[in-house]
């Protein structure tokens, strides 16, 4: 986000969204970005970090940091609303075709999955 004066943007919200591994914030974190704000008046930024409140040390950056800023408390609400949507889609298709990954350990290799070359993996 842009550095903006607090009398142009001064409604806030920061967000904190925990994924189970640093790779799905990611994933999530750079499926999210693609969809710029519509509107000059908000503006939203997105950060990975360890966890929330505060980091402990060496930890892995798992947590989806959102911050956003609008010129009104309605701009920011129905800014809200849509992003709120926008991640209740990217986490239902993550656990729709990320099952495994979700919630178990991956067991099996990844050798036969279709459109893999396994020359660039690894």
């Amino acid at each position: 986000m842009a550095q903006c004066k607090a009398q142009e943007f001064p409604y806030t919200l920061t967000m904190h969204i925990p994924f189970p591994t640093p790779h799905l914030a990611s994933t999530a974190s750079r499926t999210l970005a693609v969809d710029a704000e519509l509107s000059p008046l908000v503006q939203r930024s997105f950060e990975l970090t360890s966890t929330w409140p505060s980091p402990p040390t060496g930890s892995e950056k798992s947590v989806l940091q959102v911050k956003y800023a609008a010129t009104t408390n309605r701009m920011l609400r129905v800014a809200v609303n849509g992003f709120i949507e926008s991640v209740g889609v990217v986490i239902g298709a993550m656990k729709e075709l990320d099952v495994d990954v979700l919630y178990e350990p991956v067991r099996e290799g990844l050798e036969g999955v279709q459109g893999l070359d396994a020359n660039k993996v690894g």
